[in-house]
């Protein structure tokens, strides 16, 4: 139980409200090793946006064989159809094909996956960096011209396993040229957490040099360093008002040993909380829901905010909790 919410001390230098672009049910379930039922993932989605996301990343239409843990998005898609037409529910599309079927399942807003690599490039797409942009320009073309909005994310934009540390230009290279597919919207990806709060301000100053505004700006911190918090508020004094996260801080990359879990959406709620910055999440039924899936993978949640709300050292002690429900 919730004993206590953090004191509102506003800051005039920071947003009045923040979307958070949930990432939990795509990004955090799909280096899971366990199958999780697909029943499962309808009743989290449901419970996030019960609990006040407006935006919730379903999916990803990857071909089975890479992702195997989302490899039920046809079977998840119809039991996703009561939720209102004001929840954006993204989906990821690889390619021409993989934008087929989202679209044969109604979905209104996709996401493509790019790199700021070349390494990473070729370890998660198996094709050069020039190549993956071609590949995605014609979904993007086509999804813009049906009227989908359109999220393009950026990987590795502050450091790469092979490579080291990306230099900004480099992002913006990839940056301006899926803005000039007509990608709505950028995510930000520090994919194995080694950014820092001054490599946060000299992007996002090299962007806004490039003329690439802050309203088109999402941010998505992993914590391997425990700066994924510090490297959001810095982001948000620069204007962006659009940050991922993921309930319970699950997920981190296929592709990349050592990318650890994303932030937590409840660590950042209690942050932007405290800050008086406007949500819309119900923290309650945020914390309960993580909770509630910490239980299903059978290990505990690793959000701070989780265990210190519920008083829980341990979460999913029974590994197999999830089938005496």
């Amino acid at each position: 139980m919730i004993e206590g919410l953090p004191m509102r001390f506003g800051d005039d230098g920071l947003p009045a409200k923040v979307r958070i672009h949930e990432v939990g049910p795509r990004d955090g379930l799909q280096n899971e090793q366990a199958t999780v039922p697909v029943e499962v993932k309808s009743q989290f989605i449901h419970r996030l946006r019960e609990a006040g996301l407006e935006t919730v990343e379903a999916t990803s239409f990857v071909h089975p064989k890479w992702v195997p843990q989302l490899a039920d998005a046809e079977q998840l898609m119809p039991l996703l159809a009561d939720i209102p037409d004001d929840v954006r529910l993204p989906v990821l599309v690889p390619n021409a094909r993989g934008l087929d079927r989202a679209v044969a399942h109604g979905c209104r807003h996709i996401a493509v996956f790019a790199s700021a690599t070349e390494s990473f490039a070729r370890a998660n797409l198996n094709r050069s960096l020039e190549e993956s942009l071609a590949m995605f320009e014609p979904v993007v073309t086509r999804a813009k011209a049906e009227d989908q909005w359109v999220r393009g994310y950026v990987s590795m934009c502050f450091g790469d396993p092979w490579e080291g540390p990306v230099p900004p230009a480099q992002v913006v290279k990839v940056c301006r040229a899926l803005l000039g597919m007509g990608c709505d919207e950028l995510s930000l990806g520090d994919t194995i957490g080694v950014a820092t709060p001054g490599h946060v301000t000299a992007l996002l100053g090299e962007l806004a040099t490039a003329g690439v505004s802050a309203d088109r700006i999402a941010v998505h911190f992993h914590d391997t360093y425990g700066q994924a918090l510090s490297n959001t508020l810095t982001a948000l004094r620069h204007g962006v008002t659009t940050v991922d996260a993921s309930a319970g801080g699950l997920g981190g990359c296929p592709y990349a040993r050592s990318a650890t879990g994303n932030l937590a959406t409840e660590d950042l709620v209690w942050m932007l909380q405290g800050l008086g910055i406007e949500t819309g999440v119900d923290l309650a039924r945020l914390t309960a829901t993580s909770g509630w899936m910490a239980d299903r993978l059978g290990r505990p949640s690793p959000s701070r905010t989780v265990r210190a709300l519920t008083g829980a050292d341990t979460g999913g002690s029974h590994p197999n909790s999830h089938k005496e429900q």
